[in-house]
């Protein structure tokens, strides 16, 4: 992904923007770190359109429509085996 500082994307924008129009994402960096990222239009709605918000529980249901979703049988063995078995810590103030 190519890469330009602020004072570079100033002064070269229109290459950048075609660059993005062309489906290639530009970094924008500031004293070396990206701080933004240029975008075409297209695929900045591609992701906004992803970014609808669900419930937990409709994100529970898509995962269980999905025909790949097979669901893990778990035992109570697998279960218990999570818990933590080490002796709790008991904290005691200072007199």
């Amino acid at each position: 992904m190519p890469e330009a500082s602020i004072a570079e994307a100033k002064t070269q924008l229109t290459r950048l923007i075609s660059q993005a129009e062309l489906g290639e994402a530009v970094h924008i960096t500031r004293r070396g770190k990206p701080v933004a990222v240029l975008l075409s239009e297209s695929e900045y709605a591609r992701l906004r359109q992803r970014e609808t918000h669900r419930s937990f529980w409709e994100l529970i249901v898509e995962m269980r429509d999905d025909p790949a979703f097979e669901p893990i049988q778990w035992s109570l063995d697998d279960i218990n085996a999570w818990r933590d078995r080490r002796p709790t810590q008991v904290f005691t103030w200072p007199e």
